[in-house]
């Protein structure tokens, strides 16, 4: 069988060392609010009564956060993002 949302959501707060408060601020920079309660439920045991399956709004939700916490926000609509100029850059020589 294949990873449910609450595996790969479980993953990636492990793999980044997340604890409730940053999924919770993540959460928020979509404007999509979640409770501890809620976290706890998503990551319990399947076979605890409290479990809660991790939907996939939620874990939509979260990715997208985890994309602006990560990368910082899109620029407005007509912006065109900075990039660094090329031009004035020097090529530095190769050493073996």
């Amino acid at each position: 069988m294949g990873l449910t949302n609450n595996d790969i959501f479980k993953k990636l707060r492990v793999a980044h060392k997340y604890r409730d408060t940053d999924i919770i601020e993540i959460c928020a920079l979509v404007d999509f609010k979640v409770t501890k309660g809620e976290l706890g439920a998503i990551f319990r045991s399947e076979d605890h009564p409290k479990y809660m399956e991790c939907g996939d709004q939620f874990l939509r939700n979260f990715l997208n956060g985890l994309v602006i916490h990560l990368r910082g926000p899109m620029p407005a609509k007509g912006e065109k993002p900075q990039q660094k100029d090329k031009s004035n850059q020097q090529k530095k020589p190769f050493k073996k």
